[in-house]
């Protein structure tokens, strides 16, 4: 039996759906694109172009929804599938988009550069719980206008996952989608084996800014997989009652169905969520609260009853250093996302309130999330009945350490992790240095990083991404790359 979490009931779960449909039928939503409002009136929805609002009829989001996708994969730079987004499938991803770093060796936040996304990538690579990369961190040492894109090259030119990323404007899509392009080879190759997937979120309340809603169709018509990812905040941008947000996340995400599949009918999406508390002591919207914590499983519920595969920003924390907090907050995210099946999980590595990206961070949350899937994977009997021989075994030699049935099942029963977890007794901790958990974690990152193998890319297409690359760099005032890569 795979154990599984249910916050709402049947009854509930259908009110909210049916509140958000109540929504988008009499408010609306905000769309600051004319194309994307001739299309939504084309089909249906009653347009006010003055207020630039889309009411959509419950028949329109009927039509949608019965063009979702059940399920679809992710596949990575060979070609090879990765993701399975049906069922109660779940695959964990770093967090993502971080303005800073945490220094692994002065323990300081700072603006992180290319050299440090390189060695992300290089780590994120060697960590086999993580399906997938993300474009996790935003490197200072290029300008704005390709920073977006930037990520993604360095993700495709230094890893093999497929990657989870975004843009920040609507001109940038077309360099990235150049980029995948030059990595799969053609366009119907990358329809056919996606190898990214892009986030688009709704702007709190009911909008659709310019930018995120071009990304939205430009998506869709390439065929690209997007997870549609509002994020209201309780209290302030959103009802401070879970439910409440809950009706304005379903209604926001809706809309972004409605669009994306009038755009192309068929696009593959994730049913997302980034809703927060937030808290008025400190004016933030934190990620570690339990609320929040809540709000992705209620979420991710609610896409389930819709049909659709899900998304949830879960399994990171607010504090500022590798410690116990972030500890906390991180591992009960992710056994609660394990628990409640969310299919795509963004969140681990992230500290500060999503400001922020730590490496050691990476390596201690992949044993957070090697534990949350033991656990959904379940307790099963495995040659233990009859158990009288067994027991006899035991009871003749002493111990079953070298048993038959202990080399048989030790593996697929008892999870062990990697060096960063101490489970030594005190005087062999003593005698191996006495570490701590951050010596532990910096020493595994650079054991990582150093045993990175080139990815199986071939020649040809990194010499496309790095000439794509370069291209854009130079229309950006950029006269060369940060770091020369030898492709």
């Amino acid at each position: 039996m795979r154990p599984t979490l249910c916050l709402l009931e049947d009854p509930l779960a259908e009110r909210i759906v049916s509140e958000a449909r109540d929504v988008l039928a009499t408010l609306g939503v905000e769309v600051h694109h004319d194309g994307v409002l001739n299309l939504l009136a084309d089909h249906g929805a009653d347009v006010d172009r003055a207020a630039r609002r889309a009411r959509l009829p419950a028949a329109l989001v009927d039509r949608a929804l019965a063009a979702v996708p059940h399920a679809f994969r992710l596949f990575d730079a060979a070609g090879e599938p990765t993701h399975d987004f049906s069922g109660w499938n779940v695959h964990f991803t770093p967090g993502s988009a971080a303005i800073r770093l945490l220094d692994g060796a002065t323990g300081a936040l700072r603006a992180p550069v290319t050299a440090d996304y390189v060695r992300y990538a290089r780590l994120v690579a060697g960590l086999p719980h993580y399906a997938a990369q993300s474009t996790a961190f935003i490197p200072a040492d290029v300008p704005a206008a390709i920073s977006d894109s930037y990520r993604l090259f360095l993700s495709l030119l230094h890893g093999e996952k497929p990657v989870i990323t975004g843009a920040f404007t609507a001109e940038a899509f077309a360099v990235m989608h150049d980029l995948l392009l030059a990595a799969r080879g053609s366009d119907a190759a990358l329809r056919e084996r996606p190898l990214a997937l892009f986030t688009c979120c709704p702007t709190s309340p009911l909008q659709w800014s310019e930018a995120t809603v071009s990304n939205l169709v430009d998506c869709a018509r390439a065929g690209i997989p997007v997870e549609v990812v509002a994020v209201p905040f309780s209290g302030f941008l959103a009802p401070v009652t879970l439910v409440g947000t809950l009706v304005q996340h379903a209604a926001e995400n809706l809309s972004g169905v409605v669009i994306a599949q009038l755009a192309a009918p068929g696009t593959s999406l994730l049913w997302g969520c980034s809703a927060a508390i937030f808290d008025i002591r400190t004016e933030t919207a934190p990620l570690g609260a339990v609320e929040t914590m809540m709000l992705a499983c209620g979420a991710n519920e609610v896409g389930r009853r819709l049909g659709m595969p899900t998304q949830a920003y879960i399994a990171l924390s607010d504090a500022k250093a590798l410690d116990a907090q972030a500890g906390l907050e991180t591992g009960a995210g992710a056994v609660l996302a394990a628990l409640s099946g969310i299919n795509s999980v963004s969140g681990p590595g992230m500290l500060d309130l999503e400001n922020a990206q730590s490496l050691e961070k990476l390596v201690v949350d992949h044993e957070a999330c090697g534990m949350a899937l033991r656990l959904v994977a379940g307790i099963e009997p495995r040659d233990d009945f009859p158990a009288r021989p067994l027991l006899e075994e035991l009871l003749r030699e002493k111990h079953l350490l070298i048993a038959a049935h202990t080399r048989r099942h030790l593996a697929g029963q008892i999870r062990f992790p990697g060096p960063v977890i101490d489970r030594a007794p005190e005087a062999r901790w003593q005698e191996e240095g006495a570490l701590t958990l951050g010596a532990r974690a910096t020493r595994e990152v650079e054991r990582i990083v150093a045993a990175w193998q080139p990815s199986r890319l071939g020649d040809d297409a990194k010499r496309a991404l790095l000439r794509r690359m370069e291209a854009a760099a130079r229309a950006a005032g950029l006269d060369a790359l940060p770091v020369r890569v030898e492709a």
